[in-house]
């Protein structure tokens, strides 16, 4: 079925001349260590030189530049947040989660900004994202989301309700009854901006090692497969892989999500489909999905519904399913059957980190040297630039305006309970895929919305 089954469609579409170059060095005179060489990592080591371009900053990496989530994701470059503004709100009031979004509109043009002067057009598209209602029920769904974001005073310049015929033209899905969008959302080249990224650490005095496997962590000090490394402050940007640290087993829940791409379609079938602008695009099941159409003409599509694994094992051999490969094709093809029998060339999946509240958060402990950021469920493109940023700010103890307000944000300081141990986290987050995948089919065969299946979905995770 596929040609190149368990490769991404990024990595096999990124320009060689765009591939970061790595220097060797062993110089272990470190003021910060950043372990993980993903967006969270790279953003955090960028910003850190832009506040003091003396420091010594080192990114180590066990594998290469992107190869976890930040280079295989779906390139959705959001201000979408994992945790909902009512659950901000509950715990640190109305102000704090309006200044939150307001954050992660703002971090969306930022990303925009540093592919102007860092990167090439044409791996960034400033299209928004289309929400699609496709039944009753995920119209309902939809609606109640710009209903709370009107409870914090955000108008329909930042959410707003289409009318069918509106939504249509933009997004021509089949049994389209209207639509939420949101102007705040880029479609990336994921790959190619993660090696943009750490060309500009490079060009900044960063160093990057690739192929150092840390093994545990500690203030001041790493554990790694080519010994002991010292430094002042240590930052951990491992996201579902710091359940593979020593002693960090249940501090995230690592969460498969597969993607597939097709061949590039003729301009005669986008002009049927649309997309114009390239707009990301989903619609209002519960079992999430994400696509956009990609810079060279194909659908870039994927979604969760990958089994977790006993004991948070993470396995190169889940990274594709044939059985979810499938699926996805087959939701695709619901959506949009003008695409006929376009060849799916690419099948591929990773991990992201699910926190046991579902709320992700950035952390510094002076006292102790240690910063960590993460827990994005998914939505991490642009989180992860706030992130660093955030984290820079707080490391370098900045007393700017700007860097004021970043580190009063809600998310600064939150810490995540831990997960259950097994066999109770398989059970009960493989009970949650169950519900909502069920709720979808009650949905799709009643035209009703699913209180039982759909409120266990809601309430697993915290909506």
């Amino acid at each position: 079925m596929l040609e190149h089954a368990g490769r991404s469609l990024w990595e096999d579409t990124l320009p060689g001349g765009e591939r970061v170059t790595i220097l060797a060095s062993t110089d272990d005179r470190i003021d910060v260590a950043v372990v993980g060489a993903g967006f969270t990592g790279l953003w955090t080591a960028w910003y850190l030189l832009q506040h003091d371009p003396s420091l010594r900053v080192t990114v180590f990496e066990r594998e290469h530049v992107g190869f976890g989530a930040s280079g295989r994701n779906g390139g959705w470059c959001s201000a979408l947040l994992p945790m909902s503004l009512s659950t901000i709100a509950g715990r640190h009031g109305d102000a704090a989660a309006i200044r939150m979004q307001r954050a992660m509109h703002h971090t969306v043009r930022e990303v925009g900004r540093f592919v102007d002067g860092h990167g090439e057009p044409s791996m960034l598209a400033a299209g928004g994202t289309i929400d699609v209602a496709r039944s009753a029920p995920q119209a309902e769904r939809l609606q109640r989301e710009i209903a709370e974001f009107r409870r914090f005073g955000f108008g329909p310049e930042d959410y707003r309700w289409m009318e069918r015929d509106e939504a249509v033209a933009i997004c021509n899905a089949t049994s389209v009854s209207g639509a939420l969008h949101t102007p705040h959302c880029a479609a990336i080249h994921p790959l190619r901006l993660v090696h943009a990224l750490a060309r500009a650490v490079v060009a900044a005095g960063g160093t990057i090692r690739e192929g150092v496997t840390v093994r545990s962590i500690a203030a001041g000090r790493l554990e790694t497969s080519q010994g002991d490394i010292r430094a002042d402050v240590i930052v951990r940007a491992t996201e579902a892989y710091t359940v593979e640290l020593a002693g960090e087993r249940r501090a995230v829940l690592p969460i498969y999500s597969l993607m597939i791409a097709t061949e590039p379609l003729p301009d005669d079938v986008w002009a049927e489909i649309g997309l114009d602008g390239r707009p990301t695009f989903a619609d209002g099941r519960h079992m999430i999905i994400y696509g956009q159409r990609t810079h060279d003409g194909r659908f870039a599509f994927g979604g969760r519904g990958a089994p977790y694994h006993f004991g948070s094992r993470i396995d190169r051999k889940f990274d594709t399913d044939d059985r979810i490969g499938t699926l996805l094709f087959n939701s695709l093809r619901a959506l949009f059957p003008m695409m006929g029998d376009a060849a799916v060339t690419h099948h591929w999946g990773g991990v992201l980190a699910a926190p046991r509240d579902w709320a992700c958060g950035v952390r510094f402990d002076r006292r102790t040297g240690l910063a960590t950021a993460g827990g994005y469920v998914g939505d991490g493109v642009a989180t992860t630039n706030l992130a660093g940023r955030t984290l820079a700010a707080l490391i370098t103890d900045s007393t700017s305006d700007d860097d004021r307000e970043l580190v009063r944000l809600p998310w600064v300081g939150h810490r995540s309970k831990r997960w259950e141990p097994e066999p109770f986290r398989w059970i009960g987050v493989n009970a949650g895929r169950t519900a909502a995948l069920l709720a979808d089919r009650s949905e799709a065969r009643t035209g009703r919305p699913s209180r039982g299946w759909g409120g266990l979905v809601d309430v697993l995770i915290r909506r």
